[in-house]
């Protein structure tokens, strides 16, 4: 794909959403079509849970790497649960690094205090112009806001059924979590994001 050095490693055992065996295999080009209608929409997720751009860049490259090496023979069909299964998993793996650092920086006693607020560097979306666009890019910074906020699994659920329109199916084959807590994860997702946006109703 151009543009994107795909590395070959591939370094989780990703679960594998669809247990078939291929069936006709996809050619390259549509593949290659669908990591570009995906790239962008997997970096914007990844970047709100990451906080982190750069970070954001890297676990989309893991997750299409994966998809590539593993599952390219795999129909078109079933590429898109897949690849934010494969995307998810990478997510908690950057999650979880984080937190063993910040539990053994703790320890030593060398804190982060000094490390940039990631909520400061939100961007200001909104530009001036009619009152409907002010309050429309004041809605998206506060929404963004707001979803940063939510503790990951809540994230992400919001954002794989609500953002990506994956069914509860879907959106709990590639969180790895039963159906049941996708709902739980939603409910209390949407109760915490109406808390945070109830001046815009």
């Amino acid at each position: 794909m151009q543009g994107l050095a795909l590395r070959t490693e591939v370094y989780v055992d990703d679960a594998d959403v669809h247990g078939d065996t291929p069936a006709e295999a996809a050619s390259p080009a549509t593949l290659e079509r669908f990591l570009e209608q995906v790239q962008g929409r997997g970096v914007r997720m990844a970047a709100l849970a990451l906080g982190d751009r750069e970070a954001a860049l890297d676990v989309v490259q893991d997750a299409m790497t994966a998809l590539i090496s593993r599952y390219g023979d795999r129909s078109a069909e079933a590429w898109e649960p897949l690849f934010w299964r494969i995307l998810q998993t990478r997510i908690r793996d950057v999650y979880r690094r984080r937190r063993v650092r910040q539990r053994v920086m703790a320890v030593l006693g060398l804190g982060d205090d000094a490390q940039e607020d990631p909520m400061l560097t939100l961007p200001d979306t909104f530009t001036p112009g009619p009152d409907q666009s002010l309050e429309d890019g004041r809605f998206a910074v506060d929404l963004e806001s707001a979803l940063r906020q939510l503790p990951l699994r809540q994230q992400q659920a919001f954002l794989l059924r609500h953002w990506e329109g994956l069914d509860t199916a879907a959106t709990a084959a590639a969180l790895g979590v039963s159906e049941g807590s996708v709902k739980t994860h939603l409910h209390r997702a949407l109760q915490t994001l109406r808390q945070h946006l109830e001046a815009y109703r």
